[in-house]
């Protein structure tokens, strides 16, 4: 779990007082573009933010996550998740995607849930569960009859 605090402290240090959880079962998306969107304005980073940076930006984070798998093998992916400081820095990457994912959400005028329900139920009629059940080929060499990937 994690927790938010101000960085109003008369100390210089983090305000715990006003410490909240955060977590999946209690924040919502909104709470969580609100805060993104509260960390921007008060760094004045918003005119930084269009959705062209903001999507450059994502790219530049999922880099940084694959970097964490780069040379990694099938086999050494559990103990990567068991090593802290790799877990760290894993949460901390996928945390940077999702933080950009949100802000460009927000700067571009999506709704997330919206956004997220339209792309699961098209999902669902591209990938109907008779036809992919247990395949990971595209659905579109699923549809024109082929059974294994071509070689071309």
């Amino acid at each position: 779990m994690c927790r938010l605090w101000s960085d109003t402290s008369p100390q210089g240090g983090p305000d715990m007082t006003d410490a909240a959880p955060l977590t999946d079962d209690r924040t919502t998306i909104g709470e969580l573009k609100r805060l993104i969107q509260e960390f921007v304005d008060e760094r004045d980073w918003g005119k930084y933010h269009n959705s062209k940076d903001i999507a450059i930006a994502i790219n530049v984070e999922a880099g940084e996550l694959l970097e964490l798998f780069e040379w990694v093998r099938e086999n050494e992916i559990a103990g990567l998740l068991e090593d802290p400081d790799k877990r760290r820095r894993l949460g901390e990457e996928m945390a940077d995607v999702l933080i950009l994912c949100l802000n460009l959400a927000a700067v571009s005028g999506f709704d997330v849930a919206e956004m997220v329900g339209r792309k699961l139920a098209r999902n669902r009629e591209k990938y109907p569960v008779d036809l992919v059940k247990g395949n990971y080929r595209k659905y579109t060499e699923l549809r024109s009859g082929k059974d294994t990937p071509s070689d071309s």
